[in-house]
This record gives structure tokens, C-alpha cells and sequence, in this order.
């Protein structure tokens, strides 16, 4: 059985580097045999918060939510991709996250953070952690961190520099520990309902 994976990229910049990315880590997955599918906050172009998709009457949510929902739904497991704005987490991505709530209930995420600069966007994978734990997931141990991302990751998303070889060495272990809790928590949700 194929894991279905998404991976959730936020930014909304015109010269988005962090792209290189979340396209580095779908095709990983893919080529380990993944189902996986980019979630691009910026192409969805969902509204500033107002209300959840959980607050629309049943059947009633804008396509875009329904559809969306039922994909967060479905999968199995999913990648946050972050850049760091000032020491925090990009609005546009922790928007998308904040229009569902118990669709992510129960599935494990793992965080992969960027930046131009040395820390990677370390700041911004330490909110995510909490973020993401608040709401419903378990977050993985093993994480990921490019920086400076113009010289790890060409504009085709392939792995330069020591930079590149430290990501490309890296990223085994970070879908081994993401695979290893999307099976665990698939194993459960069909041996038991969840509580709540």
C-alpha cells in the first residue's frame, strides 16, 4: 500500500526560493514509491481566516475547502514546508492550516524549514512544532533545515554544494521516521477508533 503524503509549501513571494524545497521533497517521496501531492498555499489562494470549513453548514463550504478537506482527510501523513519571516512562520501557510482543525486529527507531520540566511528557518520549525501539535498531529523527531536554500537546492531542485550533500544525506532518515508513523498511526486508526 502507497503512503499518501501531502507536503504544504506557504509562501507568497513573487521569487519564492522555498519552492526548490517542497519540489525536492515531493519527488524524494515519489521516487520512494510515495502518493504524493503539493499543496501550494499561494495556488489554493484561500481567503484571510473569517470562518473554518468546520463552521460552514454541511455541504456548504466554498469548493475550494471541500475539496481540500477531503484531501487532509485522506492522507496519510504530511510535510509542513516553512520559510522563517522575523524569527516566525509564514502567514500564508499557518492561513491554510487554520481553516481546518480535526481533519488533521490523528496523522503524523514532519516539518522542513528553510531560509536565506545560516539557521535554516529554525526559528520558524520550533513554532511549527507546537503549532502542529495543537492541532491534532504528532510531529516527528527527525526535521530538515536548508539554509542559505540559493545554495543548496538548484532552480531545479536538485541538491548542490556541501550544502546539497548534507540535504541529499539527510532526507533518508527524515521519510524512513515519517513512513515508520503514517503505518503506525494507519495500523491504529483501523485496530481503534479514535477517542475523539
Amino acid at each position: 500500500m502507497s503512503n499518501r503524503i501531502l507536503v504544504f509549501y506557504g509562501s507568497y513571494r513573487s521569487d519564492r526560493m522555498g519552492i526548490r524545497l517542497a519540489q525536492f521533497l515531493v519527488e524524494g517521496f515519489r521516487a520512494r514509491g510515495d502518493d504524493v501531492e503539493l499543496i501550494d498555499a499561494k495556488a489554493i489562494g484561500l481567503p484571510m481566516l473569517d470562518r473554518m470549513y468546520k463552521e460552514h453548514p454541511k455541504g456548504a463550504a466554498p469548493s475550494v475547502l471541500e475539496e481540500l478537506a477531503a484531501k487532509i482527510r485522506d492522507a496519510d501523513g504530511f510535510v509542513f514546508v516553512s520559510g522563517e519571516y522575523n524569527w516566525g512562520m509564514q502567514p500564508g501557510l499557518k492561513n491554510l492550516t487554520d481553516h481546518f482543525l480535526e481533519e488533521w486529527f490523528w496523522r503524523p507531520a514532519a516539518i522542513a524549514s528553510y531560509s536565506a540566511g545560516r539557521f535554516s528557518g529554525a526559528r520558524a520549525a520550533i513554532a511549527w512544532h507546537g503549532t502542529l501539535s495543537e492541532m491534532g498531529m504528532v510531529v516527528i523527531s527527525s526535521s530538515i533545515a536548508v539554509g542559505p536554500i540559493a545554495q543548496t537546492l538548484s532552480e531545479d531542485s536538485k541538491p548542490t554544494g556541501e550544502g546539497g550533500k548534507a540535504l541529499a544525506h539527510a532526507f533518508p532518515r527524515f521519510a524512513d521516521d515519517l513512513v515508520w508513523w503514517m503505518e503506525a498511526a494507519r495500523a491504529q486508526r483501523e485496530r481503534k477508533k479514535p477517542p475523539y
